[in-house]
């Protein structure tokens, strides 16, 4: 059975990124470069460097499967947006200092409707086709924006 309901999680899951206009097969891997981080958000309802948006994220251990998660556009390479990863599970200490290194604190905000501190994932730099994004989330600040875009220069990013 649980081979079964393997399958067909990984189909269903195959199914929803293909409606979504996303492909788990036609994901075009993770940055795995250094890039400059650039914000020129707009609210023009294209996804911009500086926004938060919501699209399909593949699991790292398997392209296959993912699931809608937001993320942050901290650039644009090749016609794909370089984006990090949301999450609301707490990693960073409440003064923003020590913490896992890999995660910068950017509180709350418009793109959880639950309103729930968040978190951005510096370690991973997914390579987002900007015809998958379901919506925009919001419009991150320029002064959360820059704590995030510090985070990518101690790790060789321009």
């Amino acid at each position: 059975m649980p081979v079964l309901r393997s399958l067909l999680h990984r189909a269903l899951s195959a199914v929803r990124a293909v409606a979504r206009g996303g492909s788990p097969t036609g994901y075009a891997g993770d940055f795995t470069g250094t890039a400059t981080v650039d914000y020129r958000p707009s609210a023009d309802g294209a996804p911009d460097p500086g926004e938060i948006v919501w699209t399909w994220v593949p699991y790292e251990e398997d392209h296959g499967q993912g699931k809608d998660r937001p993320v942050l556009i901290v650039a644009k390479r090749r016609g794909l947006l370089l984006s990090l990863m949301l999450t609301s599970r707490d990693r960073v200490p409440g003064d923003g200092r020590g913490g896992d290194p890999d995660y910068v604190d950017i509180g709350a905000g418009r793109w959880d409707p639950l309103r729930r501190p968040s978190e951005v994932r510096l370690d991973r730099v997914l390579q987002i086709d900007p015809r998958t994004v379901r919506r925009e989330g919001a419009i991150l600040d320029r002064a959360r924006f820059d704590r995030v875009a510090e985070g990518l220069r101690r790790r060789g990013w321009r």
